[in-house]
């Protein structure tokens, strides 16, 4: 292997050269406390910036084993030390001069969820830690400026490395305070199962956000405070007694008056399935890890899905057993919605009245009688959330503010008063006695069928194949958008991109018309398990920024696909 001397020398020899020349500088360098990787050099300074990533020994790294002895843990770890770089290096960005992209020095920048990421991965076996990032090459027009670059890499960039990414040079408290958090947040999933919740939102969390366009905690919100009815006390490892609001299964309404906070209460427990970091106001605010946030979608794709159990009978005689469409209505997307879901393995349905589709979720007792049950196609989401919670042992949890037909088949009724709840699950159902809704006894609908088994599409034999991402809303491939829009509980454009990554591996490797969508997923899973996101992305010269979806927006991003050979 070349040392770092030798990479000063060849940067020096090239200076003023023609910009291609840079790439000869693609290889591995020792450097004193690291190996520097130039994995992939930019065609000229207006283009991408260069991939370069930084190789440290778990000797020289030298964190104690105890901070990432779980996978959580390690995440959590590997999301802290990504965060304390990408402040090291700020900066230094673009204070080495050129033209287009010169000097910048870029990472991934994380939102407050904590999610497992390319750009800093950390090995469980041995401690070793690896940063991938970008780096502008330096050039004034398209001639190179190798000293310029010289400075990123032999005075910039080595302090940032001591300072964020040695043990040693880090507090060690503010480390453990991570790995303490993380248990923690661990300890409240865990009690979930064990105690028959869906959720649960610590006494003093801030839900409400900063701004409509900003995820940071608002400023002088009102704490959240749990009402004495559902109030549970759980004892963490770390932070001992945490009391606060525990959801039960079954099916939980949450209504009020506009703008008191139900809205902001179902965000929060719709991103509660991520842990998030100090300072969120959401630490605790944990949620079923399999919860789908539910909405229509008019004009999605669907392919082949089988919504019979909300929608049969259509004029046109179109099979709902397996119903496909370009151009969903919002009645028969939120159907697909909730199937998918259900084959996505949920235990849990997010849904605010605001993003659904009235007729998919009640019909009133006045159309119900102008309109008979033979002539209305669509079984309204009504008449199967108690069936989806005895049955399949799906909860639901669901903002309302204009009709109380929920309250007939509710079991938990929350009210938001100024951003506080108050349990009215008595007085709602005294209340709603007073107004009978006509109940039609429907028969216990079949299991959607989910033998789905995708074949590969032409346009993905070869290896030239085109992806791009359209940032947090899809990703483009070979001109066929995936629109992810309404996957609202996807949180990162990094997410986006991986979901494009595993379309493309999925079709390239895994689809062969035998294998089911689900077991497709599964495989998928099993992969980035063992491999990790790196294995999205073989053969790529330097490893793109990605960060790992859920299994949940695997298969929505699957079933957005236009393109889906079923």
């Amino acid at each position: 292997m070349k040392n770092a001397e030798d990479l000063r020398r060849a940067l020096r020899a090239i200076d003023h050269k023609s910009y291609p020349a840079y790439k000869s500088t693609r290889g591995d360098y020792q450097f004193p406390r690291y190996t520097l990787s130039i994995d992939h050099v930019q065609g000229d300074p207006f283009a991408a910036p260069s991939r370069v990533s930084v190789h440290i020994s778990g000797k020289t790294a030298a964190f104690p084993a105890f901070l990432y002895d779980t996978y959580e843990k390690r995440v959590a770890l590997q999301d802290y030390l990504l965060r304390q770089f990408a402040r090291a290096i700020a900066p230094y960005s673009f204070r080495a001069k050129g033209s287009g992209k010169s000097g910048l020095l870029g990472i991934s920048r994380c939102g407050q969820e904590i999610l497992e990421r390319t750009a800093c991965v950390l090995n469980a076996s041995d401690g070793s830690l690896i940063i991938n990032m970008e780096i502008g090459f330096p050039a004034n027009g398209r001639t190179i400026a190798s000293q310029e670059l010289i400075r990123i890499l032999f005075d910039f960039l080595p302090g940032c490395v001591e300072k964020s990414l040695l043990y040693r040079s880090l507090d060690p408290k503010a480390c453990a305070n991570v790995a303490r958090l993380c248990e923690d947040q661990q300890a409240i999933r865990a009690a979930l199962k064990e105690k028959g919740l869906t959720a649960f939102i610590a006494d003093g969390s801030i839900l409400p956000r900063e701004t409509g366009v900003s995820d940071l905690p608002m400023k002088h919100a009102v704490p959240f405070i749990s009402p004495e009815s559902l109030r549970i006390t759980l004892d963490l490892p770390n932070r001992g007694p945490v009391s606060g609001m525990g959801i039960p299964l079954g099916v939980t309404l949450i209504v009020g008056g506009g703008f008191h906070g139900k809205s902001t209460l179902l965000q929060a427990l719709e991103r509660g399935v991520y842990n998030h970091i100090a300072g969120d106001g959401r630490e605790y605010v944990i949620t079923d890890e399999s919860a789908v946030k539910i909405r229509s979608e008019d004009g999605r794709s669907i392919r082949r899905t089988d919504i019979s159990m909300f929608i049969n009978d259509l004029p046109n005689g179109k099979n709902t057993a397996a119903f496909t469409t370009e151009d969903a209505s919002g009645s028969t997307s939120q159907a697909a919605n909730v199937v998918e879901a259900m084959e996505a393995g949920t235990s849990l349905l997010l849904i605010d009245e605001d993003t659904s589709a009235t007729n998919f979720m009640v019909r009133d007792e006045l159309m119900q009688r102008l309109i008979h049950r033979d002539m209305e196609p669509i079984t309204p989401f009504i008449d199967r959330v108690r069936e989806l919670y005895e049955a399949h042992g799906i909860s639901t949890i669901l903002v309302a503010g204009s009709s109380g037909a929920y309250f007939h088949v509710a079991d938990t009724i929350l009210q938001m008063d100024r951003y506080v709840p108050k349990d009215i699950t008595a007085l709602a159902k005294q209340e709603a006695a007073a107004f009978p809704i006509s109940v039609t006894s429907l028969p216990t609908a079949l299991l959607p069928s989910f033998k789905r088994c995708p074949t590969p599409s032409p346009e993905f034999r070869g290896d030239r194949i085109k992806l791009k991402s359209l940032g947090r809303d899809g990703v483009s491939i070979n001109r066929e958008t995936i629109d992810l829009r309404y996957v609202e509980q996807l949180r990162d454009r990094e997410q986006s991109a991986a979901l494009g990554y595993a379309m493309v591996c999925a079709q390239q490797h895994l689809m062969d018309g035998r294998h089911t969508l689900s077991q497709i997923v599964a495989e998928l899973e099993a992969m980035l398990d063992e491999k990790g996101l790196e294995s999205l992305c073989g053969g790529h010269s330097g490893v793109p920024f990605l960060a790992r979806p859920r299994t949940q927006e695997l298969f929505a991003c699957f079933n957005r696909y236009r393109g889906l050979q079923l």
